[in-house]
Order: structure tokens, then sequence, then C-alpha cells
């Protein structure tokens, strides 16, 4: 059986004499999930930040799968992870029963293959993952890096992953019980060379800079209102609560992650800018995904397979 009639909206390409917008959205089949997400490389010549929002089907449950990916010494480590770490995730036998442990083989063999694939390039690249899985009431939030998760449970803003920088105690003791170091150089840094802790990637690296990923189940409820996921060139800028307060009221999930992304570039965000919105229906209804780009975005349908 294949689900159909998943509502995507075409990315909308919106130039301003800043930057280039990026951003699209929709619904789940099911109508029980919206999202939206906006992209741009903000002040940056070069965009290192990759986004990914898919909706599939698993053994007859309507999943969702949503992730920002921020890389780091070039972009091939973040569109690599883009491209291979989802899919990986659904083909995995245990990705029903046992999704956790799935979440954490996939991310780790995503990295491997990454690794393999990077054997005759000589500057190493690596990238954040702030992933969000869907299954049924279950919301698996999993993160490697410094990209984050924050939910909106009953108003209030909730952090639901932690970013990962070198100077944490545990993160310290990790790195230095593999032999490697931790030192200031501008900020906290893996061998004076990384500023995140743990990653997809970094090669060189790679006996302090693990990608395991740190997970954290949330029940889908009528408390549950919705879910940011984005690089830290909006958590530089924006604090949780900030970012919560100032989407709370757009029940359009593109409106909302372009408002993050736009505030973030307002307030003098130096990265790339990367949001995705996840807002949970229970409390409105079937709603359809309402176009904002005018004329300018054309609704078209994706077909869902099971596996």
């Amino acid at each position: 059986m294949s689900y159909l009639n998943s509502i995507l909206s075409a990315p909308t390409q919106v130039k301003t004499a800043d930057d280039a917008i990026v951003s699209g959205g929709g619904q789940s089949h099911n109508e029980k999930f919206s999202y939206g997400y906006a992209s741009s490389p903000g002040k940056r010549s070069s965009m290192e930040d990759f986004y990914e929002t898919r909706i599939d089907g698993v053994n007859g449950e309507i999943v969702g799968l949503f992730g920002v990916f921020d890389g780091h010494g070039g972009a091939r480590a973040a569109e690599y992870v883009k491209k291979n770490l989802f899919s990986n995730l659904i083909n995995h036998p245990k990705f029903i029963s046992d999704t956790k442990s799935a979440i954490s083989d996939a991310y780790n063999h995503t990295d491997s293959e990454f690794l393999k694939s990077e054997n005759n390039q000589n500057k190493d690249a690596g990238s954040t993952a702030s992933t969000a899985i869907l299954v049924g009431d279950r919301l698996l939030v999993a993160n490697v890096g410094d990209s984050r998760a924050v939910i909106c449970r009953g108003g209030n803003a909730i952090a639901v992953s932690r970013d990962h920088k070198p100077d944490q105690t545990d993160e310290r003791q990790r790195i230095e019980d593999a032999g490697g170091f931790v030192m200031w150089a501008g900020t906290w840094r893996v061998g004076g060379v990384l500023a995140v802790s743990r990653a997809f990637g970094d090669r060189l690296l790679k006996q302090y800079v693990v990608a395991d990923p740190e997970i954290q189940e949330e029940k889908v409820d009528n408390s549950l209102e919705f879910l940011i996921l984005a690089s830290d060139g909006l958590w530089d800028v924006v604090t949780n609560e900030e970012a919560v307060a100032m989407i709370k009221p757009i029940e359009d999930s593109e409106e909302a992650a372009k408002r993050l992304m736009q505030e973030a570039y307002r307030r003098g965000s130096a990265d790339n800018i990367t949001c995705v919105v996840v807002r949970f229906l229970f409390n409105q209804g079937a709603s359809s995904h309402s176009s904002s780009g005018g004329g300018n975005k054309q609704a078209s349908k994706e077909g869902l397979r099971d596996r």
C-alpha cells in the first residue's frame, strides 16, 4: 500500500539585497502535523547548511523525518548526511521495533560511510545533525553537534537537545580519555581546531569527535504545540524562549520558520541560518498549508512508499 497526497509546497526562492532565502512546507497526509522550513546563507558568501523535511510510509505507519545539518570545512559532510541519513534510518530492520537503537545505528553507519567516501579528499569536512523523527505519538529527537531542537509544550520553551561543546565536563573528559585535548583558541576547541565535540566526518579528529547521537523522546499529545530545529545561526542570537514566543501566534509553519530566520539575520547573526518548524495540529482540526508566496509557489504531490 502507498500513501499518497502528502501536500508539499515547492521551495520558494525570494531574493533580497542581502541574501537568498529558500522556504517551503507542507502537511502530513493524516493531517496530524504541518511543517515549514527556511534557509539562508545570511551574511556569509558560502552556504554550508542543509535541511531535510520528509514524510514517508514505513510498515503502514506515516513517519515524519526532519533534520538540520550545519557543515564545517565545506558543505560535503552536511550534504552527504542530508542525502543518506534518513534513508539509512527507515531501512533499518529495527526502525519500528526499537527506534532509538535504529537511530543510533543509522547515525554511526552514515558517519562511517561518509568517511569511506572521503579517502581522496585533502581537506577535512564535518557536519552537525539535529533531527526529529515522528512515529505515531512518539517524537524522537537525536542530536550531534551544536544545532538545536526546542519544543513548545504547554506554552513553555523546552530544549530537547544539548549543544555538544568541547568545554562541557563530560565531553572534555571523553575527549581526554581518548587521548585528545581541549584548548582555548577564540573559543574552546577540540585539538585547538574544532568548536564542537560531536559531529559527522572530521576524519582527522574522529577518535575524539564522535557521531554518537544523544536521543530524547517526547510524547505527542495535546500539550505539545510545535518543534523548532535550527542551526546555530539562529541560536547564537535568539534564546529558546524568544524563539518560541516569536512564532507561537503564527499558525503557518513556513511563515514561522521564515520569521525566525529573518529575526536572526536582523539581530546580526554572522552564520548561515536554517530553521525547520513542525506544528502539531491536535487543536486546529484539518487545516491546509496556506501559500505565503502568492502565485510563485505551486503545490505538488509526493508518493509515499511502504518499506
